[in-house]
């Protein structure tokens, strides 16, 4: 193994050991990234140096080679600027006399040298079967064979071997040397006849077999097409290549543009302190934050001071103004939990350029659970003091202090304990915390999930029906504290009963929204134009577009199916595009509402029923994708079914860019000059979903390259794997050849397990330096709490400024 030597002239690399840098390098054209694991005892265990090697030689008479050192950490993130230099090209393996250079496609490789791994075969049975059996532990003994990931430790004996690589003058038919490796690799697995050549069979039975390795659906009919793809390369004659060369620790396929440029990162002695790009990130969040806390604090000292001036204060101490200042916090907080669920009046709001540019709309729900958890903080200190603290005070008050301070405000009777409790502000105070408890406890994560194993009855009264109707008893509260409000003890005036005055203005503003909501939606029912049942339980429905009804592309609507329950709503973004002639919305049963929209329309599509269910819609509501648009460049992410609201803003892009003048500008007519979209889905079937609108996206922007597409499959062996190297390769080729992938079926390459976000963003930054980002997301937040930090990671250590937007609903 070739040792890279220390430079002892460049202060970063003199800092490291040459133990850790021991790795084969390849020679390309291209620039391509090796990674070397760091040792302990340099940084931090977690630390690793990232090297991309640029222009090296093409040919043994080359003297020397200029690599590209970058240092970041586990994550992926650079946190220096790194340097340049060159090497002696005999550091490298294949650049020196030793080795034997083998040029294919202007690249020069190194070849290892080393005992030939040889050959395994699958044995047949009596009828001449390939033994499925022994498949798997003779494809995995070849692999290791030729290492780990595609293209690891070949011998010099195994590269003299054909392997099949497209060398046609076209270039985009040409595939990588990874591809043609991952072919002779499975191949290599099969028996072959007495003439040690592989039959068709034997060849359609290994693709067969990987697809079923990877959990992917192949008919008889793509296998047969795969195999004479195969074997038509193998019988012609451009297509033979010798090929070898050492590819651990690379990059397989980077494109030359991502790496051939350093990207400037801030150095940390004069880094922005990450207080201040927390706040640059999240100011308008704070300031609402901060403006919500300073009102509480300021209602809460203002009738504590002024019940700390009562004649009661000597009767009940610290305790009543406690409970007062508290109640006047849940005034506020009771009048305003309503304003952020007022959909209609956020949606209107948001029009205004300038309102939308301070008040963070696209958190409205996570602002009602924080003031929701207000609630909570007033009720335990408002009920607490008075259950525990106040009203055993006046009940066991020494009687001439009792008379001579609060005895006319409870008619000069001192009451009990019990009188008290059981007094209309007793009752009223106790049924509203009741009341609220329900509420809450019903509207937590866990009792909203709705295990499928419960009885029908039961499953009718959980998960999200419980929280619906159970948050329909606010009703019945305001009511309650109205009430409350009317007969509390120790308030003579009338001015001093002001929870009106809090409540009224939200109150009127959110049942006058249920009342308009409640119109509209029936003057909104759509006529079912077409519905289309999906792999994973997914409804496709296509609507007619009510009179008037207009929106923007990341917009959702509430659906309400009458047959199935005439009181819940649900909320889906809506796929289809702004200036389209119908709606579109994609429904994946996930509960138990969802199951019966599903059963009822596949049945009624089953028995060819033309009567299909109806639909009502409420809306459009404005939500965090529509924000697109304040932005030239945008990341789309979703996370299986979450791709909807960005499936609408890609339709929206695409009809954009056949507006006259955006082609020759190459941005689209909002303005946006590039949109990144990263779909990640579990499942082959779900690409089905999208599937017709991928390709319509595709085709209006293959001039223009506005939109960059990106499918993951995590249900597949991450790429290089040796279980999923055949698929890899045949996909690779098939693409090359046809323009479309065999996954997906569309112009949309499909890559193999997740994304790597940190790579991702960092090529972000470098293509972008200088700009502002914009990042929307859908999907579980795990992933996206991972992505906001990495967002404020990145606003930290690049010039390049990424802005998080998540939905939520």
């Amino acid at each position: 193994m070739t040792r890279v030597p220390d430079i002892q002239s460049t202060p970063p690399m003199s800092q490291l050991h040459d133990e850790f840098l021991q790795v084969p390098i390849i020679c390309s054209e291209s620039p391509v990234m090796i990674q070397f694991v760091s040792n302990p005892g340099v940084g931090s265990s977690s630390d690793a140096l990232s090297a991309s090697l640029s222009a090296c030689p093409s040919g043994r008479s080359a003297s020397e080679v200029e690599i590209e050192v970058l240092f970041h950490d586990a994550d992926g993130y650079v946190y220096d600027d790194g340097f340049c230099t060159t090497l002696p090209a005999s550091a490298f393996l294949g650049c020196d006399g030793d080795s034997e250079d083998v040029e294919a496609g202007g690249a020069t490789t190194g070849l290892l040298r080393g005992p030939s791994p040889g050959m395994e075969f699958v044995e047949r049975d009596g009828k001449g079967e390939l033994k499925w059996s022994e498949m798997e532990g003779r494809f995995g003994r070849s692999s290791s064979a030729h290492g780990d990931t595609a293209g690891e430790n070949e011998s010099a004996s195994s590269a003299k071997e054909p392997v099949l690589v497209n060398q046609n003058s076209n270039p985009k038919r040409s595939i990588s040397r990874s591809s043609s490796h991952g072919i002779r690799i499975a191949l290599d697995s099969c028996e072959r006849n007495s003439s040690s050549n592989l039959t068709e069979k034997d060849i359609k039975q290994a693709i067969m077999f990987s697809a079923s390795l990877n959990k992917l659906s192949l008919s008889q009919d793509e296998a047969t097409e795969y195999t004479h793809l195969i074997l038509e390369e193998i019988q012609t004659g451009q297509g033979l290549a010798k090929l070898s060369g050492t590819r651990k620790g690379t990059l397989n396929d980077l494109q030359p543009t991502c790496w051939s440029t350093p990207i400037p990162t801030k150095h940390i002695q004069c880094m922005t302190s990450a207080a201040i790009v927390f706040f640059r990130a999240h100011w308008r969040r704070i300031w609402v934050i901060v403006m919500w806390l300073v009102a509480c604090a300021a209602l809460f000292t203002w009738k504590f001071m002024q019940y700390r001036q009562r004649l009661a204060f000597e009767v009940m101490g610290y305790c009543l103004p406690t409970a007062k200042g508290a109640a006047e916090t849940l005034k506020f907080n009771m009048a305003i939990v309503l304003l952020p669920v007022c959909r209609n009046t956020i949606t209107w709001l948001r029009r205004s350029r300038s309102i939308n540019s301070v008040i963070p709309f696209n958190d409205n729900i996570n602002f009602h659970k924080l003031v929701a958890a207000g609630i909570v903080i007033g009720i335990i200190l408002h009920g607490g003091t008075h259950l525990s603290c106040d009203i055993p005070r006046i009940a066991m008050a020494d009687k001439t202090i009792f008379g001579r301070t609060i005895a006319g405000d409870f008619g000069y009777h001192q009451p009990s304990y019990m009188e008290i409790v059981t007094s209309i502000e007793g009752t009223t105070g106790i049924a509203m915390v009741v009341l609220m408890l329900i509420a809450f406890l019903l509207a937590s994560r866990p009792s909203r999930r709705n295990p499928g194993s419960l009885p029908p009855l039961v499953r009718q009264m959980a998960g999200f029906n419980a929280f619906w109707y159970s948050h329909h008893l606010f009703i019945v509260v305001y009511v309650l504290l109205i009430v409350h409000s009317m007969f509390l003890f120790l308030a003579k005036d009338v001015s001093e009963k002001t929870t009106w005055v809090y409540v009224v203005i939200p109150v009127m503003i959110y049942f006058g929204e249920r009342i308009f909501r409640m119109v509209r939606s029936m003057a909104y029912e759509s006529k079912i134009l077409d519905a289309i049942t999906y792999p994973g339980k997914v409804l496709s429905l296509k609507m007619t577009k009510p009179p008037g009804f207009r929106y923007q592309s990341g917009m959702y609507v509430f659906v309400q199916c009458p047959q199935v329950s005439k009181f819940e709503w649900h909320p889906f973004s809506l796929t289809s595009a702004p200036d389209d002639d119908h709606l579109s919305i994609h429904i994946r049963s996930l509960g138990d509402w969802s199951y019966h929209v599903y059963d009822m329309f596949h049945e009624a599509l089953r028995c060819s029923n033309l009567d299909l269910p109806k639909v009502y819609i409420d809306g459009p509501y404005g939500a965090a994708s529509q924000d697109h648009s304040k932005y030239e460049i945008i990341l789309l992410i979703g996370l299986g079914i979450g791709a909807t609201p960005f499936i609408s803003v890609l339709k929206d892009i695409a009809n954009g860019l056949d507006k006259e003048g955006c082609a020759a500008n190459h941005h689209s007519a909002n303005g946006l000059r590039k949109a990144y979209f990263y779909w990640v889905t579990r499942e082959q079937g779900s690409f089905e979903w999208f599937r017709d609108i991928m390709r319509e996206v595709s085709a209006q922007d293959s001039k223009q390259g506005v939109v960059e597409m990106y499918n993951y499959l995590t249900s597949v062996y991450q790429e290089g794997d040796k279980r999923s190297v055949l698929i890899s390769a045949i996909q690779a080729l098939h693409f090359a050849r046809h323009g479309i992938d065999i996954i997906s079926k569309t112009p949309v390459r499909t890559h193999f397990s997740r994304p790597n976000w940190p790579r991702v963003f960092h090529g972000l930054a470098r293509k972008h330096i200088g700009e502002r980002i914009g990042v929307f997301y859908c999907g579980p937040d795990d992933l996206g709490r991972q992505l906001e930090r990495l967002c404020h990671k990145m606003n930290m250590r690049t010039f390049t400024k990424f802005v998080f937007h998540k939905e939520h609903f």
